[in-house]
């Protein structure tokens, strides 16, 4: 009975103290954006080309890739011209197009809250103006880069906290942007804001609901850059994005699953996460992550500590991080060892607990898997 009660106190810690990116605020609940992209109804009628076109509903990323490997430039315009919002989150469609599609789509908005995104040379990947605004943006060269990266931040995210100057590093855009320059622009690195975030401190961040919608959308995006041409990514999961990434680890193409500041992962050790890829955490001494009870009980809280030696995940050292958003801040241990990552350049040696050591940080020049 006693250990019943200490579950259920557990429980309601988990509900009143797991957080994200964004920091502390009062919550509230919010509703999954889900589903095909604004416009698709316009876009499964339109017969200008003589053809159906895929449905964004049930075509899969390669399928899209597929179609937009038969059309002409000048077809391939039109349906920007036409369709921004659907070509432009139309995972296998070719980059550039989406690029070109969100840049009107953001345009047309004119709405406050996109100014920034409007702003030329951005790169924007996938655009969804419902709810409160889901983003994605890349940080160099997707055709050209050797290694590719994707950023999954946590709760309080959305199109209006997704590039904050006063939080250079705690949001998307800046964490993107510092792990790229970590790898000295090596990298192509993508800052996926494109599910709905817990909104502050409430239920949502306690439960798997949003998590759940949002690992859908994350494996889909990851499919779409391989299909797209793209390499297979690593992806950074921080705080309630590891709970995403968790979710969607059994479906994600990616190469390696990276979790920082992460209050579980839906899963008790790694091998219930039946991924490929090699599953990685970080969490620094003075993260309050660790004051947060690592269980899961009638759908609330999410399992087991990712840093626990029991998961079986790949230790990165996160000594000289500051508190729960300082994981992507230059001049970190753990900065640099996702610059390695990122770069396929290490893998964990056979120490205890797989703790990355600094010689390999700074020394690892193999290839993935090779461990020097």
């Amino acid at each position: 009975m006693r250990r019943y009660r200490r579950t259920l106190v557990a429980a309601a810690l988990a509900t009143t103290m797991v957080g994200g990116t964004a920091g502390w605020a009062s919550g509230s609940s919010q509703r999954a954006v889900t589903g095909p992209p604004m416009g698709s109804a316009a876009w499964r009628a339109d017969d200008s080309l003589g053809r159906a076109l895929p449905d964004p509903a049930s075509a899969t990323p390669a399928q899209v890739a597929r179609f937009f490997t038969t059309l002409t430039p000048g077809q391939s315009r039109q349906l920007v011209r036409r369709h921004p919002l659907v070509v432009g989150n139309l995972d296998g469609a070719p980059v550039a197009l989406r690029y070109e599609a969100n840049s009107r789509a953001v345009r047309a908005e004119h709405d406050p809250r996109y100014g920034r995104l409007a702003e030329p040379g951005r790169q924007i990947l996938a655009f969804d103006p419902r709810g409160r605004g889901q983003v994605a943006e890349v940080y160099g060269d997707l055709a050209t880069a050797r290694h590719v990266s994707v950023v999954v931040p946590g709760s309080g995210i959305d199109a209006a906290t997704f590039d904050r100057a006063d939080d250079p590093y705690g949001t998307p855009a800046g964490m993107a942007g510092a792990l790229r320059a970590a790898t000295d622009g090596r990298t192509a690195v993508i800052a996926w804001a494109g599910y709905t975030t817990p909104d502050g401190i409430g239920l949502d961040v306690a439960t798997g609901d949003l998590a759940e919608a949002g690992a859908g959308r994350l494996a889909r995006f990851t499919q779409g850059l391989t299909a797209a041409g793209a390499e297979k990514p690593a992806l950074f999961c921080h705080s309630y994005g590891a709970v995403v990434c968790g979710l969607a680890a059994s479906e994600v193409n990616a190469t390696d699953i990276v979790v920082l500041g992460a209050p579980g992962m839906r899963a008790g050790r790694v091998a219930d996460l039946h991924t490929d890829a090699r599953v990685w955490a970080a969490k620094d001494p003075t993260d309050w992550i660790s004051k947060v009870p690592h269980v899961e009980i009638a759908g609330l809280g999410h399992g087991q500590d990712p840093t626990a030696p029991s998961f079986g995940a790949r230790r990165v050292p996160a000594d000289l991080a500051e508190g729960h958003a300082g994981y992507f801040v230059p001049g970190t241990d753990s900065l640099r060892a996702f610059a390695a990552i990122a770069q396929g350049r290490i893998a964990p040696d056979r120490a205890p607990q797989n703790q990355i050591t600094q010689s390999q940080i700074t020394q690892g020049q193999g290839t993935q898997g090779e461990v020097r």
